[in-house]
């Protein structure tokens, strides 16, 4: 069953590779090619990207919970490593926005931990980052964009943030040119989430594209000996793709806090 799984799978990805189609193939497309007729099968293909995203969701709900329920002053070796990573998080954030940072920290921290998961999801074989889908990275930055406005709003009041999108007017001269500010501010808020959502979906479908073009090499290369399975050229641009998706979810959560730290209130020194 296993040696068939295989065989499938990679005759799959080098079929993908033809047609330019930039996905490896995962469990839910090899039920959909073997039992496509079936009407849950097909419910599970088309919302593939969205069950992928809960089963990170349900891992990261499950260590979560496992650290927390056999917590203690001795910390074992999940609950020490759960609280080093939490304590990281919030030295980021706080390092950022200052003391004020730390009611962000679990928003900020839960972003980070959730798109890393969902970058790293993708190189379990079987498995899809959900994060190479663009629904899912612009819903990641819609919630960072609302947040922010919200935070905007509630920090500054309803006029101390019309204020902040004329450009903070002062003296006649910046007064003057607040309808001229007011449309570049708004233009720049819109195109914040813009550009969170493109450039980790076009990093990590770049990453795809890539282990799937030298997936489909591997297999094409032993193609004539009829192996259910290829040459792993693909396997330095997974420790690759480990790099990148750290540094993607880094740079995701570092600009969100930056976004949030432009809305706070600042002191005058």
């Amino acid at each position: 069953m296993n040696l068939m799984l295989t065989e499938e799978l990679a005759k799959h990805a080098a079929e993908k590779v033809q047609e330019g189609t930039p996905e490896l193939p995962n469990f839910i497309t090899f039920l959909y090619h073997k039992f496509g007729e079936v009407a849950f099968v097909g419910f599970l293909h088309h919302w593939e990207n969205v069950i992928f995203s809960w089963m990170v969701v349900i891992i990261i709900s499950l260590v979560a919970y496992l650290a927390y329920r056999k917590r203690s002053l001795m910390p074992g070796k999940l609950q020490n490593l759960v609280e080093m990573v939490v304590e990281a998080l919030d030295n980021f954030v706080c390092g950022i926005l200052g003391p004020q940072g730390r009611r962000f920290t679990p928003f900020l921290g839960t972003l980070f931990i959730y798109i890393l998961c969902m970058n790293f999801f993708g190189l379990i074989p079987g498995m899809k980052s959900p994060t190479s889908n663009l629904n899912t990275t612009v819903s990641l930055a819609l919630c960072v964009f609302f947040y922010v406005q919200y935070t905007g709003i509630r920090n500054l009041g309803l006029l101390g943030y019309l204020k902040h999108m004329a450009g903070d007017p002062q003296d006649v001269v910046t007064w003057l040119l607040v309808p001229i500010n007011i449309p570049i501010h708004i233009i720049e808020e819109l195109a914040k989430p813009m550009s969170l959502s493109l450039r980790l979906f076009g990093n990590i479908t770049g990453e795809d594209v890539l282990i799937t073009v030298f997936v489909g090499l591997g297999v094409s290369a032993l193609s004539f000996f009829h192996l259910p399975v290829g040459i792993p050229f693909q396997l330095p641009f997974l420790f690759l793709a480990l790099l990148t998706g750290t540094i993607q979810a880094l740079v995701f959560t570092l600009l969100s806090t930056i976004y949030f730290s432009l809305m706070l209130p600042h002191e005058e020194h």
